[in-house]
């Protein structure tokens, strides 16, 4: 697969990573917790207007805020998500075997650039928006991780300015255990830590009318 160059740390004017995790909209292998509401194709259809809709978020906050928007996929080739979601971000495929592979590998790449921090989220939270993601940014200036909590336990959000692979390890990712889990990490390590405004990933058929409300005001 042909993957586009790296930056030069010059050439990204203090910008931080905005790494966007997400899995190209294959039906019956997307939003599988919808899948016996919704089916696997509406289940599918639901996770590509999502992911849509989160990217014309951070791209437009992205023009007002030092961040440089990256997707980084799986479950697809880079033309497929090219063609999905066009050329005005830099795609990566996600390279690891868990969920804190990928995330620790991914801040690695975007530290290693010289970048002075980096922002992961997830394509799974339609109420994120660039007033959360302005208070990421600050919040980095004054400590070593920044956390948006998700009503389930997880977060939607991880912000950090050195890799941390403590964060990522031993967590039992897709769980209501996440979040304090990865707390618990950072404390260990003497991390200070920074939470945002808690909000919720759609990810079950009660989550489902925040979408909605979501999907009619965006339109």
């Amino acid at each position: 697969m042909a993957l586009p160059l790296p930056l030069a740390p010059d050439l990204d004017q203090g910008r931080l990573g905005l790494m966007l995790f997400t899995r190209y909209p294959e039906a019956g292998r997307t939003k599988t917790r919808l899948i016996p509401h919704l089916g696997p194709e509406g289940a599918a259809a639901l996770h590509r207007r999502m992911t849509e809709h989160v990217v014309a978020q951070v791209t437009g906050a992205a023009q007002h805020l030092p961040l440089a928007v990256e997707v980084h996929f799986t479950g697809g080739s880079l033309a497929q998500m090219q063609s999905w979601l066009g050329d005005g971000v830099t795609y990566y495929p996600q390279a690891g075997s868990t969920l804190g592979d990928r995330l620790l590998a991914a801040f690695r790449q975007n530290l290693d650039r010289g970048r002075p921090g980096a922002i992961a989220i997830g394509s799974d939270c339609p109420a994120l928006g660039a007033e959360h993601l302005a208070a990421a940014l600050a919040a980095l200036q004054r400590v070593d991780l920044v956390i948006g909590p998700a009503t389930d336990g997880g977060y939607y959000l991880i912000g950090l300015s050195r890799p941390e692979p403590a964060l990522f390890d031993a967590i039992a990712w897709g769980t209501d255990q996440v979040l304090a889990q990865t707390l618990a990490a950072a404390q260990a390590q003497g991390l200070t830590v920074e939470l945002l405004t808690p909000l919720t990933d759609v990810d079950r058929p009660a989550d489902l009318p925040q979408w909605e409300r979501i999907a009619r005001e965006a339109s």
